[in-house]
């Protein structure tokens, strides 16, 4: 990050976290600043790479996807270059929506969205577990979201918790 943020930036952070689709002015009012100023700080947060893109949040169950389920993967081998191969396997497999490599018992978790359990076992049978490289998978179905906040915690305000 070539600059420091300040309370007006992390302000501009807070309101696009909240609502991505605001229009330039409305955002600028909300940060109590005119548009053109607030337009530039926005390009430069972009330019930064601290904003790295806009997107819709959607409603999965809204589109016919009524399964959310994590898998915890465990590999055989964890060399660079076998940790990279699964990652670009991941990259081709839809229904992972997330994943994250881990220190501990697992090596990745996966979050995958599926329209039902059958999809979900499908990708378990037929995709993951044949990969080469994958020693164990342990999954794990989720009941109900209880929160999703995207975006990072409030900072300028020292909001918490």
């Amino acid at each position: 990050m070539p600059r420091t943020l300040d309370s007006t930036d992390w302000r501009i952070l807070k309101e696009l976290m909240a609502d991505g689709s605001l229009t330039n002015v409305a955002l600028a009012g909300k940060v109590g600043l005119s548009a053109p100023p607030c337009l530039r700080r926005v390009r430069a947060l972009e330019e930064a790479g601290v904003i790295s893109g806009y997107t819709a949040l959607v409603d999965e169950r809204a589109l016919g996807f009524e399964l959310t389920a994590f898998a915890m993967v465990g590999l055989h081998n964890q060399s660079e270059n076998d940790l990279r191969t699964f990652e670009n396997r991941i990259l081709g497999w839809p229904i992972v929506r997330e994943a994250y490599m881990l220190s501990g018992e697992s090596d990745y978790i996966l979050k995958c969205i599926a329209r039902d359990l059958s999809a979900f076992q499908d990708f378990i049978l037929k995709d993951l577990t044949a990969v080469p490289n994958v020693a164990s998978v342990k999954t794990t179905l989720a009941i109900r979201r209880a929160k999703m906040a995207p975006g990072v915690p409030p900072v300028g305000d020292r909001e918490t918790g």
